[in-house]
């Protein structure tokens, strides 16, 4: 029998489950590489307190890929409402906390983790260093901090990490080198995807690989760290920082699912590829591929089916 193709999805946040979700539905061998530099809400307390990584993303990531369903998928998700020390930390982030001391090592008790929930494929972290991320907004004012410049007035231009160029973990070198297909992103630009590039050796794997390299382009903006931009300036930025010539495709909605009205949130804006987005892509060499993306009922996320439906006619 033919072995799967291997997939890797490199980011974090809540885009890159929904993509372990569509790589799954394509029938791939799954590794998720997933940014160290989250150090906001229950990760960045866990950080603080307890001197770990951050393990948000890689709970969520981990509760993607295991079986649907999973009950003890839907407690890694319980959320404290209440409880002195206990209010806003996921019961799954404290489970790999616990895990990472009983193994004795972060990365061993995300394995650990995962074998509880018999996930379908691997989480990898990108880094074991303890990194801080820092950023330049458009104005040149220095933002320090994941959760500062996420919601900082934006847009950043630029993001580096301390200590610099921290070593890859070498799993997830491993993984990305020997990838059949690597999706980057939907995510945070600047805070959930672009980190991983940061760390010594990750853009080298990408360029290494033989893997068709593909750009999932975010469907919204907020007020933050990506403020105005454009599809075309979302990929100027992965260039500017060490991806120029390794992206062979960009996905990026056609505007056409619905209009991005989210009562309450008047500065939400679409970000969708025009004509000259278009041909600022493509003169880097890079394959456009316009299709709805946006899920009608949540339009700044993008709809399963759609982007599953997507990915399959690049990759």
């Amino acid at each position: 029998m033919m072995a799967a193709r291997r997939a890797v999805a490199i980011g974090g946040g809540t885009g890159l489950p929904l993509v372990l979700g569509c790589l799954l539905d394509g029938g791939f061998d799954v590794t998720a590489v997933v940014t160290m530099a989250d150090d906001g809400g229950s990760s960045g307390s866990l950080r603080r307190e307890l001197g770990i990584l951050p393990p948000g993303d890689i709970r969520n990531c981990l509760v993607a890929l295991a079986e649907p369903g999973s009950e003890l998928g839907r407690v890694f998700q319980y959320r404290f409402g209440k409880g002195e020390g206990l209010a806003g930390h996921a019961l799954g982030n404290l489970i790999i906390a616990a895990l990472a001391e009983l193994e004795g090592d972060f990365a061993r008790g995300v394995e650990a983790a995962g074998q509880l929930l018999g996930v379908r494929g691997r989480v990898l972290p990108s880094t074991l260093a303890d990194v801080v991320l820092t950023g330049r907004d458009a104005a040149g004012r220095l933002v320090i901090g994941q959760a500062n410049v996420a919601v900082t007035d934006g847009p950043v231009t630029r993001v580096c990490v301390e200590p610099a160029s921290p070593p890859a973990y070498g799993p997830a070198v491993e993984a990305v080198r020997a990838a059949d297909v690597i999706v980057i992103g939907p995510g945070s630009l600047f805070t959930s995807i672009i980190p991983n590039f940061l760390v010594a050796g990750m853009t080298e794997a990408v360029r290494e690989s033989d893997a068709r390299v593909v750009y999932v382009c975010n469907v919204a903006n907020m007020r933050g760290e990506t403020a105005g931009m454009s599809a075309a300036d979302h990929v100027d930025a992965l260039v500017a920082h060490g991806l120029a010539d390794d992206i062979d495709a960009a996905l990026v909605d056609d505007g056409t699912v619905a209009p991005l009205v989210v009562p309450g949130v008047p500065e939400l804006r679409p970000v969708y590829g025009g004509a000259a987005d278009r041909q600022r892509i493509e003169a880097l060499g890079i394959a456009v591929r316009l299709a709805p993306l946006a899920d009608p009922h949540m339009p700044t996320r993008h709809d399963r089916a759609r982007l599953a439906a997507a990915l399959a006619e690049v990759w």
